[in-house]
C-alpha cells in the first residue's frame, strides 16, 4: 500500500457558508488512474467539494493536494492538469461540435495540429463525424454530453472531474457513458465522477458516500455491500441516510 501513488489527497476538508458546512472534515485519497465514485443524494456537498479539488473554490480549512499540488497555493498548476465537465455548462450550444474543439483546444494550450488529429480522433470513436459541422444546440443531450465529456480529456489531463455527467440522460446513453469513463481510465487518466445514481457505484473501483456534508462510507462497492449486507448499492446508501436520521 505504501507503493501507492495518489492524483488526490484530502485530510479534514472543510468548506463553511456562514453557519452552514457543505463539507465536513473530508479525508480521502483517489489513486493514479483510479475511478473514484463521489456519491450521495443532492445537496449533499458533492459539488462543493468537487470545485474546492479543481481550484474553483477555496477550502474553509484542512490538506488538500491534486495532482501534487496545493489548493490553497497552487491552483493554476492544478488547472493546467485536470479536465472538468459539469452538468450545466460545458459546450457552447451557438457553436458548433468543430468549433467546440478548436476553442477548449486553444485554451488547453494544444497546437491546431493536435487539435485537428484530436477532434477527428475523438468523433471517430463516437461515431459521429459527420456532426462536425453541427451545431450543439441542435444535438439531442446523450450526444452532447459524451461531446462534453471528449472535450474535456482532449488535451490528456491527468485528472478528470466529473459532475454529475449522466444527469437526465437515458439508461443506455448512461451505459455508453460509462464506456467512455473506462477507456479514459484505461489510458492512465484518474476519473473523480459526482453522481446521485447509486447504480453507477459498480462501474468505479472505489465510492465514498456523502450524508448531510460527511462522508459516510468509503470503501470498494463488494465491500460497502458485503459490510451493509445489501443486495445493490442503492440499499446501501438508503441504510446509511437512515442512520443519520
Amino acid at each position: 500500500m505504501d507503493n501507492i501513488e495518489y492524483a488526490i489527497e484530502a485530510e479534514n476538508m472543510v468548506k463553511r457558508f456562514g453557519r452552514f458546512v457543505a463539507n465536513d472534515n473530508l479525508t480521502f485519497s483517489v489513486a493514479k488512474g483510479e475511478i473514484f465514485g463521489f456519491l450521495g443524494a443532492n445537496g449533499a456537498g458533492k459539488t462543493t467539494a468537487i470545485r474546492i479539488l479543481c481550484g474553483l473554490s477555496s477550502p474553509t480549512s484542512g490538506r488538500i493536494r491534486v495532482a501534487g499540488f496545493d489548493v490553497f497555493t497552487q491552483t493554476e498548476n492544478i488547472k493546467k492538469r485536470i479536465g472538468y465537465m459539469s452538468q450545466r455548462f460545458s459546450l457552447y450550444e451557438d457553436l458548433t461540435v468543430g468549433e467546440n474543439f478548436r476553442f477548449y483546444g486553444g485554451i488547453y494550450g494544444m497546437s491546431k495540429v493536435a487539435i485537428i488529429k484530436k477532434t477527428e480522433e475523438m468523433l471517430d470513436r463516437l461515431e459521429i463525424s459527420d456532426l462536425k459541422n453541427t451545431l450543439i444546440s441542435a444535438l439531442p443531450l446523450g450526444i452532447r454530453q459524451k461531446l462534453a465529456f471528449s472535450v474535456a480529456i482532449m488535451h490528456s489531463p491527468e485528472i478528470v472531474f466529473l459532475d454529475e455527467p449522466t444527469g437526465g440522460v437515458d439508461p443506455i446513453t448512461r451505459r455508453q457513458f460509462w464506456e467512455l469513463i473506462n477507456e479514459a481510465a484505461d489510458s492512465g487518466i484518474t476519473v473523480f465522477v459526482t453522481t446521485h445514481y447509486m447504480d453507477e457505484a459498480e462501474y468505479c473501483n472505489r465510492v465514498s458516500i456523502m450524508v448531510d456534508g460527511k462522508i459516510e462510507a468509503l470503501d470498494t462497492p463488494a465491500r460497502l455491500k458485503e459490510k451493509y449486507n445489501a443486495a445493490g448499492m442503492n440499499e446501501v446508501f438508503l441504510k446509511l441516510a437512515r442512520k443519520s436520521e
